[in-house]
């Protein structure tokens, strides 16, 4: 589907033991590293939570036109919430598929760049890589990468992709069967649920003022764009947000330095 492999390239690199944490150069990992229980505590935690959210993405594609099989068939082959909000957000709209489908892959393009972090890190057999990849997304990358040895890092990947992929399915299956239910989800202000969820997500995201800048512009060019263009085509200019804030931050740090070395002399 979408992106179900973006985060392939979960082969092991040359120099991968010593790329996790804190591990001493004789290969024993550190005594500072997490104990098992902390890092299922914690994987259990955020796969519990956001799995959860899974009910807020069957509600708003049923309500967008979807039926209870092409719900659960986007849960289960795509699996990044933010991509499948944004599919079935564009679609409902009524936006052309093509464009919806583009607008959801760029958004899960990140997934890539996790793999290739979380490639080194694992250290997988080849056998089990594609099963790994289609669970990397943002919060197994977030659990796996905080951990400080090699085995936490395998330990808090699997048990939040494992919970989160059982729950985030059970729970879009549960919404879509009550969408249909209910019959009329925008009566009931469902239709909200899509993007309130999506912003719950992201908010915590945005730590540095480049990335509430990045946020900030996103916002305004989609709020702009959305009178004027197709259903779908504005979250794609959206995203040249990124590439704008950095070239302005890029050439302010740069004027800084060059300031910083004329009064040296």
């Amino acid at each position: 589907m979408l992106e179900s492999g973006t985060g392939t390239g979960t082969g092991t690199g040359a120099g991968a033991e010593s790329e996790v944490g804190v591990e001493h150069e004789s290969g024993q990992a550190d005594a500072v590293g997490k104990p098992d229980s902390a890092v299922v505590r914690d994987a259990l935690g955020v796969g519990v939570a956001v799995g959860l959210s899974g009910f807020a993405f069957g509600v708003t594609s049923a309500g967008s036109g979807l039926s209870v099989l092409q719900t659960c068939a986007l849960s289960l082959l795509v699996f990044t919430g933010a991509s499948q909000f944004a599919l079935v957000g564009a679609l409902a709209a009524g936006g052309n598929p093509l464009t919806a489908a583009a607008g959801a892959f760029f958004l899960g393009v990140r997934n890539a760049f996790y793999g290739l972090r979380l490639s080194q890190l694992l250290a997988l057999p080849r056998a089990v890589r594609p099963f790994a990849a289609h669970w990397i997304i943002d919060e197994t990358s977030a659990v796996a990468l905080a951990q400080p040895t090699r085995r936490g890092v395998r330990l808090g990947f699997t048990v939040t992709g494992l919970t989160l992929y059982v729950l985030w399915n059970l729970t879009t299956l549960v919404g879509a069967l009550g969408a249909e239910a209910i019959g009329d989800t925008d009566a009931w202000g469902l239709d909200a649920a899509g993007p309130a969820v999506f912003l719950a997500l992201l908010a915590p995201m945005l730590k540095s003022t480049t990335d509430r800048a990045v946020a900030g512009l996103a916002v305004v060019l989609m709020l702009g764009l959305l009178p004027v263009l197709p259903a779908g085509v504005p979250v794609l200019v959206a995203a040249l947000a990124a590439p704008a804030v950095l070239y302005v931050e890029g050439r302010r740090r740069s004027a800084a330095s060059n300031a910083r070395q004329g009064e040296d002399r």
